[in-house]
């Protein structure tokens, strides 16, 4: 096994900054997060903060290149062993929703990017993670023609979609709404997207 190379004192500093940022601006918000606040929480001077960044929004810019969970989400999905596509398309979205649960903090930060920045960092991001899609998107097209005439990057859009979708209302709902808005929620939506709501029509 290879040694890791030791991070510079530089590095650290920088990383220190990014977690810093990272926890504040999921406690305050993009605007009631200073850049005082954010050295004080790394343990620099403020001065010493510009030395790594140039303004606030290049710190936020990294916090969610760094934090953004499809690192951890898209090289396992990429990886999964699958017998069919729906078997892929379940564990996928059983392990998305596992790792949003336990990440509270992605929905503050995804709900600033897309409001105060309107996405704009999202494009930088997707650079970073296409590779890893390529990939997904490879292992659809290996299975065959067992998918409707859709584009393939439109069946992947729509399945995270779907996945989101699922995700913001269980947030919204909660625990304290009816058994059956919450039994089996995940299935059911993975089983609508893969089938629809209609049933089939039998030929006459």
């Amino acid at each position: 096994m290879t040694d890791e190379i030791p991070l510079s004192k530089s590095e650290r500093t920088r990383g220190d900054i990014i977690e810093a940022a990272h926890d504040l601006f999921i406690q305050h918000g993009f605007h009631g997060t200073s850049m005082r606040q954010i050295a004080t929480q790394a343990n620099l001077a403020l001065g010493g903060i510009y030395n790594h960044f140039a303004s606030k929004e290049d710190i936020f810019r990294e916090v969610v290149l760094a934090y953004h969970p499809y690192h951890e989400i898209l090289p396992i999905i990429a990886n999964m062993e699958y017998e069919t596509i729906a078997d892929l398309l379940h564990n996928a979205a059983t392990l998305i929703d596992a790792t949003l649960t336990t990440r509270p903090d992605i929905f503050n930060l995804m709900f600033i990017e897309m409001v105060e920045f309107k996405s704009q960092h999202l494009p930088e991001l997707f650079e970073q993670i296409l590779p890893t899609v390529q990939k997904i998107l490879f292992r659809f097209m290996e299975a065959g023609d067992v998918t409707r005439a859709i584009p393939i990057p439109i069946l992947m859009r729509s399945f995270f979609g779907t996945i989101l979708g699922y995700f913001v209302t269980k947030t919204v709902l909660g625990e304290n709404v009816s058994p059956e808005f919450r039994e089996n929620a995940l299935h059911h939506f993975i089983d609508i997207y893969l089938h629809g709501i209609l049933k089939t029509e039998t030929p006459t």
